[in-house]
């Protein structure tokens, strides 16, 4: 066990390539992962009925401090600990004190895909359902903790250029980029959430990176509104990448 790994944050909204770049770091040698530590404490806070809310609250902990002391102060199995983090599970009442305690990432994707992926696994969405809001607070809380301006890398630059993608993020890490990131074994893992039969299809599938997407979709008519208020906080963020 290691008592003092290096602890990554990658914070993204949900239907943003977090999964596979959680499929990605765990690929190393060097790197154990936990996948969306606060989304028990967020279905408990919440009382929202997500699909499999039962199973995820039984299989996980739901107290955010116990949470926060496994994040930051236990030990971990490998040098480096990835914590894939969903944004919009960080409501008021989950504390933000540790935030110094771990490297920041911030990993973002273009609303109008997100909103045609979210859109087929979730009957309603809402601009906070999609975590913009949240993400650019969280990129400002970091910024403000660390007195460093948080790393931002986007999904279609990944999937354009996965080496150089990687390589360069590892970089801005501090970590050293290992070829092994670039492929994974298909099927379940053992740090997958509980929610994982629901969401990870196609991950689950998959054994690397996906080709680089095509145009930018359509934005459905209903979702119009959402889409104008996420693309300003989308751009805010991408101004930073690199």
């Amino acid at each position: 066990m290691y008592a003092d790994p290096i602890r990554i944050a990658m914070w993204s909204g949900p239907r943003n390539l977090s999964t596979a770049m959680m499929r990605s770091f765990g690929a190393r040698a060097d790197t154990s992962c936990v996948d969306e530590p606060f989304y028990a404490p967020f279905l408990k806070l919440t009382g929202l009925n997500h699909p499999m809310r039962a199973e995820i609250l039984a299989r996980h902990e739901c107290d955010p401090r116990r949470v926060i002391h496994q994040l930051t102060e236990a030990p971990a199995a490998t040098p480096l600990f990835y914590q894939k983090h969903l944004t919009h599970h960080m409501v008021e009442a989950i504390p933000r004190d540790w935030f110094g305690a771990v490297r920041h990432a911030f990993l973002i994707r273009h609303p109008a895909r997100v909103l045609a992926s979210y859109a087929r696994k979730m009957e309603t969405v809402t601009l906070e359902a999609i975590g913009y809001p949240q993400q650019a607070d969280l990129f400002d809380l970091a910024k403000r903790v660390t007195g460093q301006t948080p790393i931002v890398i986007d999904c279609d630059q990944i999937l354009a250029s996965p080496e150089a993608s990687l390589r360069h993020l590892c970089d801005r890490l501090g970590i050293g980029f290992d070829p092994a990131m670039l492929s994974w074994a298909s099927g379940p893992k053992p740090e997958d959430g509980a929610w994982a039969p629901h969401w990870y299809d196609a991950v689950l599938a998959s054994t690397g990176f996906s080709p680089p997407p095509g145009p930018l979709p359509d934005i459905p008519r209903a979702f119009e509104p959402i889409f104008e208020a996420a693309l300003p906080l989308y751009n805010r963020l991408y101004a930073h990448l690199g």
